[in-house]
């Protein structure tokens, strides 16, 4: 094809697609997937080889959110039965991290509910770093907490984190649609104010929530904008209790075309399958590496991910390798602009050269998409399988597994 053709080459001179090749590789046919896979495949071999990097999650507040947003478990007035709990204490997060470190992840992520931390709280993860890193020698750290004031940004990196993750999560053009508290500029700023401090930016988004191909070339492309170092893809867990419990719009190839207008959008950046992979990727999950090079290990943040030794085998049954802790995740070219950005305090709060690399997600996402626990059990799914066209989500292979409430299990357990 002409068009993947086409896109190969820019990704490799890291040079923006158009909006209308983004939209077309969206618009493509199952008959073309494979190609689709294996074009943006080059793209990733080319910056991050046969690498697959490990990051994951403690979920260091659970629930109590008095944020809106329709996709998320912990939202005002959400009905989904998930964990609620205040803070886990330094040694609690510390001990949660170790877990997935021996578990080969390179990077974890502590992550928050709410609006956005007080300054109290903003201590209180900085104790949390500083424990983890103390146990946890060359560990990266991100954190995601919600909105930040100013100066905020400044103490975490002080404290020894890494990476601020903070996801846009749709277009602007439709971000009042699913979160009335707060403003897309308001997520804007605070990606802004993590690159000003010089942490890696981490920032992605949400694909499923009913939105047009056009939102979604739209948020891809403010995120190269943003120039974020990572970027999480989160697909829509439709949680029950939530706005959105009944949007199932996704099919695995639906995602893989996602996951591929990503990678040719934000070439040189860590792009991450995030929460929601295990349910609408299924067993094209491998597939899928070959187009991002990151994944979360393990559970999410309310809801259950596969076995992390399952992990590790899909990885190596596809023949790549998980990126080991003394490797530089980011190309020569975005890891020196980092370094040189951490080093003179910050890289300001205006866009420079590109996409970006790690989570959500950096960290994870703040999403209920992302983070979690241990088992948890779910909600049964229809057992009859529904008449249906190749394209249509299947709603009766799939049961979202949430991490919920009168178990004995610790976060993350």
């Amino acid at each position: 094809m002409d068009l993947l053709n086409t896109l190969v080459e820019k990704g490799l001179r890291r040079e923006l697609p158009t909006r209308e090749e983004a939209l077309a590789v969206l618009a493509t046919s199952d008959d073309e997937l494979l190609e689709v896979v294996a074009a943006a495949g080059k793209v990733r071999r080319q910056w991050f080889g046969r690498r697959v990097k490990l990051n994951y999650l403690v979920n260091l507040k659970s629930g109590l959110c008095p944020e809106d947003c329709s996709y998320c478990s912990q939202r005002l007035g959400s009905k989904a039965e998930i964990l609620k709990y205040t803070w886990l204490k330094p040694d609690e997060a510390s001990q949660a991290a170790a877990a997935g470190v021996a578990g080969g992840a390179k990077r974890v992520c502590l992550v928050a509910s709410g609006r956005g931390p007080t300054d109290r709280d903003v201590e209180r993860v900085g104790k949390t770093i500083e424990a983890i890193k103390e146990q946890n020698e060359g560990v990266e750290v991100c954190a995601c907490l919600g909105l930040l004031s100013d100066g905020q940004a400044e103490r975490l990196r002080e404290a020894g984190a890494d990476a601020y993750n903070h996801n846009l999560n749709t277009s602007e053009a439709t971000y009042g649609d699913i979160t009335k508290t707060h403003t897309y500029a308001d997520r804007v700023d605070t990606v802004q104010k993590a690159h000003a401090a010089g942490l890696s930016a981490c920032s992605g988004l949400i694909a499923g929530m009913g939105e047009s191909d056009e939102d979604l070339v739209d948020v891809v492309y403010a995120l190269r904008e943003l120039d974020s170092d990572s970027v999480p893809v989160n697909f829509l867990i439709p949680f029950e209790g939530t706005p959105l419990a009944k949007e199932w719009n996704l099919t695995p190839q639906r995602c893989l075309r996602i996951l591929a207008m990503v990678r040719f959008v934000c070439p040189d950046v860590e792009v991450r399958i995030a929460g929601g992979r295990e349910v609408h990727l299924r067993s094209m999950q491998p597939l899928a590496l070959h187009i991002a090079n990151s994944i979360f290990l393990g559970d999410y943040l309310t809801s259950e991910g596969q076995a992390g030794q399952a992990d590790l085998d899909m990885i190596a049954d596809a023949g790549f390798e998980v990126e080991g802790a003394g490797t530089t995740t980011l190309p020569k070219h975005r890891a020196d602009a980092l370094a040189a950005a951490g080093a003179a305090g910050g890289c300001g709060s205006e866009a420079s050269a590109g996409c970006g690399s790690e989570a959500s997600a950096g960290c994870g996402s703040p999403t209920e998409e992302v983070g979690g626990c241990g088992p948890c059990g779910g909600h049964a799914a229809p057992s009859a399988a529904p008449v249906r066209t190749s394209d249509e989500a299947r709603t009766d292979l799939v049961a979202v597994r949430r991490r919920g409430a009168g178990t004995d299990l610790a976060p993350n357990a």
